[in-house]
This record gives C-alpha cells, sequence and structure tokens, in this order.
C-alpha cells in the first residue's frame, strides 16, 4: 500500500497514523476554565522532549468531523496550566469514560469516578488515582494548522512531580511492572506494558559494538538466529576468544551427536545459540557459535 497525504480523507489517514505510531503514551490532561470548573479528558498525541528544563507536549488536536477545538485547549489558553497524570491499567476504563464530550463545565472527575486532589502550584486538580502527577505550566501553544485533524503543540513545563510510593522498587526507581502503565494503538486498542510485555534491551556497547556486518559469514548469513539476535552478537566491542573454561553439557552433547554432520552440527548450535540469547546470556551464545567454527 502507498498513500500520499491529501490524497485520501483525513479520518482515514488519521487512522493508520494511530495504527502505526503506537503505542502511545497517555496523557490525562486536567485543566479548569476561567472560572475554576474542572475538565478532564485523555491525549495520546504525547510525550517527554527533554530534562533539563523538563519538557513535555501534547496536543489536543482539532476534531477531524467538524474542525472544532476541544474544552482542555480552551481552558489552557485562559490559564496557562495543566496538570499531566499518567495512566495506567488500573484506571484505564475510567480515563476512556472522561474522554465523552460532555458539555462544557460538566465535571468529568464526577462523571468518571475520579477523586481530585489539590495541587501544589497550580490550579488544576490532580487524579489521586494516577500513579504519577506532572503539575505543569504552559509555555507555548503551537497551532500546526486551522483544519479538522491539525494538532495544536501545547509544550508545557513541570513545577512539581507527585509520585505514588508504591510504584517503587528497592533502589526508589519506578518499577515498570509496580506502575503497570497504558498506552494507546489504533482503533480501540490499548497495550499493558507489565508482565510479558516488558522487556530489556541492553543498550549499545560504549566501546562500540562491532556490528552485524563484521560478524563471522555463518552467523551473519544464518536462517536461524534472528536479526535481533545479530544485534546482541554484534553489541560486543570485539569477537571473543574461545574460553577453554567454558563448560557446557548440552553443547558437548551437540558436539559429540553431530560431529559427522557440519551441516547439522551448526544447525543444532545455531538453535541453542538463539535460545541463549532469548535468555540474556550473550556470552555464553558465542562459546557456543565459535565452538562450530
Amino acid at each position: 500500500m502507498r498513500i500520499v497525504p491529501g490524497e485520501i480523507k483525513t479520518a482515514e489517514l488519521h487512522a493508520y497514523l494511530l495504527g502505526a505510531v503506537a503505542p502511545r503514551p497517555i496523557c490525562f490532561a486536567s485543566t479548569v476554565d476561567a472560572d475554576g470548573r474542572p475538565n478532564l479528558s485523555p491525549f495520546s498525541f504525547f510525550n517527554v522532549f527533554g530534562s533539563n528544563p523538563i519538557t513535555m507536549i501534547f496536543s489536543p488536536a482539532r476534531r477531524v468531523r467538524d474542525n472544532t477545538v476541544k474544552h482542555t485547549l480552551e481552558n489552557i489558553r485562559d490559564t496557562g496550566e495543566v496538570v499531566i497524570n499518567v495512566v495506567n491499567y488500573a484506571m484505564v476504563q475510567q480515563a476512556s469514560l472522561s474522554s465523552c464530550e460532555y458539555p462544557k463545565g460538566i465535571n468529568e472527575f464526577e462523571k468518571a469516578g475520579f477523586t481530585p486532589l489539590a495541587s501544589e502550584k497550580i490550579k488544576p486538580f490532580r487524579v489521586k488515582e494516577s500513579p504519577v502527577q506532572f503539575e505543569c505550566i504552559v509555555k507555548q501553544v503551537i497551532e500546526t494548522g486551522d483544519q479538522g485533524g491539525a494538532g495544536n503543540l501545547v509544550i508545557c513545563e513541570p513545577v512539581v512531580i507527585h509520585i505514588n510510593e508504591n510504584v517503587l522498587n528497592s533502589q526508589g526507581k519506578i518499577d515498570p511492572h509496580k506502575i503497570d502503565l497504558v498506552a494507546r494503538m489504533g482503533a480501540d486498542y490499548y497495550c499493558r506494558a507489565s508482565g510479558d510485555a516488558v522487556f530489556e534491551v541492553a543498550k549499545p556497547n560504549l566501546q562500540l559494538g562491532i556490528g552485524v556486518d563484521a560478524l563471522p559469514q555463518s552467523i551473519r548469513n544464518s536462517h536461524i538466529l534472528t536479526g535481533n539476535n545479530l544485534g546482541q552478537l554484534g553489541n560486543v566491542h570485539e569477537i571473543p576468544a574461545i574460553d577453554a573454561a567454558f563448560s557446557d553439557d548440552h553443547l558437548k552433547n551437540i558436539i559429540q551427536y553431530y560431529s559427522v554432520s557440519p551441516e547439522e552440527m551448526e544447525k543444532e548450535l545455531h538453535q541453542y545459540a538463539r535460545k541463549l540469547l532469548e535468555q540474556g546470556k550473550v556470552a555464553d551464545a558465542w562459546q557456543v557459535l565459535l565452538a562450530g567454527n
């Protein structure tokens, strides 16, 4: 499929964008209007873009169907303040309910069953049920267009951050399994960032990885090892030497049973190395692969 923006309806293009650019973190934005009446609404055009100063941006886009703007944007223009609350699995259904387009002045805290907490430095309320709340001053609003679907980039700077200590690990860091965040996909889909959905990828080697192009040809062209596996193997600053002290019973069995068939032995070695790599045992996987060379 090939799409040229402008050649299909904005609503169709919007759906493709939401399906392709995902998962997207959720900005659960709390604002008040000029009369102090609260408003609460989730937005998935959102992220953090710096830490000194902290810069968060979310976009209450113009409605595609009728080109109107949302109450959140109107309130921000009136007050210049917003609380950005994160959304976890325990509150996602309520957060979704708050996205209903209630008339201006209706309190979404009450409609969705959330508990408002007074902020310390700004007027909008925080959401008690949210595990992390950012009290923000709005620095700038950038309009990207004036037609339905156009974004309004709300550039915010948090002045106070509130973190529920129940989501911290023993080192005082946020534990992804405890915070249990959710994110938006396309259509009605969400994803849950905890359990088996959370995994680790080692950062690139500070001494510079050798890269996939420097791997031995038999490894680089393997029909068993995946691109992820090759990325792991290429993230070493040099190809390891064979370790005479390395001992592995399964490796010994492979060499013993398949020594008469080099092709079968390479296949078995690569399958075993892949298993080790999926367990994060990169050094062991290298020793297994080197045994076949």
